[in-house]
C-alpha cells in the first residue's frame, strides 16, 4: 500500500464503524483527508478494532512521523550534566520516555484535531494508546489524581514509553497548593520512570497552555524539582526539557543558563 492508500483504507474503516458516518463525504484533497482521519481517531472511544486496521495504521503513522523528521537524543548537546533543552515536536523525539500532560480521564483529548499535546501524542501513538489508558482507568476505578503519573507503551512514537500526568488547572490566583501539585507531577514522573528502568525522559511544559499555569513559574518549578530529584537520588537519568513555543524556550534558556 502507498501512504495515500493507507489513509483511504483507515478512513473507510472508521467511517464504517459508526452508522451516523455512513453518508459522510470524504474530501478529495489529501490534506483534508488527513485532517478527517485524525478527527475520526480523536473522537473514537476506546473499543476493540481488527488487527488489519492496526497493521495499516501502524505503517501509516510510522511513515507520517518519519516525514516530520525524528530527532535522536544522541544528537542533542546537554546544557549541564544530564540535562537538555530542546525545542521541537515531542512526538518526533527518540528517547526512552516522553511525558504527556493528560486530563483526569487519562484516555486522551477527544476534540477533533485539537492543538493540545495530549491530542498530538494520542494521534501519533495510535489508537492502542487510548485502549491501554482505558484499561488502566477501568482497573483504577476513578479519575486520575492531580500530581500522580501512569506509564504506558508508546506504540508508534519513536520513544519507548509515555508517562501521563495530570497537572493543576489554574482558574484564579496561583496558590502554594498549585505549585506543590505541579512539583508532584515532575517527581511522580521521575520516580515512576526510574522504577521502570527509563534512562532518558522528556518533559513537556506541564499545566501551561490549556491549564493556564503561568509559563515562567511552571518552568521554575520544573527545573528546581528535577535538579532537587537528581541531587537527592544521585540519579543518572537524562532529562530533556522539551518546549514548543519560543516564549518557553527563552524562559528555560535563562533558567538553565543555556547560552
Amino acid at each position: 500500500m502507498t501512504q495515500e492508500q493507507r489513509q483511504t483504507f483507515l478512513i473507510d474503516e472508521l467511517l464504517c464503524e459508526e452508522p451516523q458516518y455512513k453518508n459522510m463525504a470524504v474530501p478529495k484533497n489529501l490534506e483534508e483527508q488527513k485532517r478527517l482521519l485524525r478527527s475520526l481517531m480523536n473522537v473514537r472511544r476506546a473499543k476493540k478494532i481488527g488487527s488489519d486496521f492496526l497493521a495499516v495504521q501502524d505503517e501509516y503513522l510510522k511513515e507520517e512521523i518519519s516525514a516530520k523528521g525524528v530527532t535522536d537524543l544522541e544528537d542533542l548537546s546537554p546544557v549541564s550534566d544530564g540535562i537538555y533543552l530542546w525545542q521541537g515536536d515531542i512526538t518526533t523525539l527518540r528517547c526512552d520516555a516522553i511525558v504527556n500532560a493528560a486530563n483526569a480521564g487519562l484516555t486522551g483529548c477527544y476534540a477533533p484535531c485539537h492543538g493540545c499535546i495530549d491530542n498530538c501524542i494520542h494521534t501519533y501513538a495510535g489508537i492502542q494508546l487510548r485502549l491501554e489508558c482505558a484499561r488502566i482507568m477501568k482497573k483504577q476505578g476513578h479519575e486520575e489524581e492531580t500530581g500522580k503519573a501512569k506509564i504506558t507503551s508508546a506504540y508508534n512514537l519513536p520513544c519507548k514509553y509515555v508517562l501521563h500526568t495530570v497537572g493543576p488547572i489554574i482558574s484564579g490566583p496561583l496558590t502554594q497548593t498549585d505549585k506543590d501539585l505541579l512539583a508532584s507531577c515532575y517527581r511522580s514522573c521521575l520516580e515512576l520512570a526510574e522504577q521502570n528502568g527509563v534512562r532518558s525522559i522528556a518533559f513537556c511544559c506541564i499545566s501551561t497552555g490549556e491549564f493556564h499555569f503561568p509559563n515562567d513559574k511552571a518552568a521554575e518549578i520544573a527545573v528546581q524539582t528535577v535538579k532537587d530529584y537528581k541531587e537527592r537520588t544521585n540519579s543518572s537519568m537524562e532529562v530533556i526539557f522539551n518546549v514548543f513555543k519560543d516564549i518557553d524556550y527563552e524562559i528555560y534558556r535563562k533558567l538553565l543558563n543555556a547560552d
